[in-house]
């Protein structure tokens, strides 16, 4: 079985507002550049496959606004909505 890595946040851009940028948990320094929502969590993605991990993506008052796993699901999937 192999390892899960860290997750990538979606979140609010502290620079720009009404943008997104995409993080690695656990490391302050933003892997894309300030974009809309949509288009941060489009970048966001290929880092989670390649991690096997989650994303992320939390609205603009910083709550989790969704979660999206891309690592090795249970069988059968707890993930309803899809």
């Amino acid at each position: 079985m192999s390892k899960k890595g860290p997750s990538v946040h979606v979140v609010k851009s502290q620079s720009q507002p009404n943008k997104f940028v995409a993080k690695v948990a656990g490391d302050p320094k933003p892997i894309t550049r300030p974009a809309t929502q949509a288009a941060t969590i489009a970048k966001a993605i290929p880092v989670a496959k390649k991690n096997q991990s989650e994303v992320v993506i939390h609205g603009r008052d910083g709550k989790i606004r969704d979660k999206d796993s891309y690592g090795n699901d249970p069988v059968p999937p707890r993930d309803k909505k899809h």
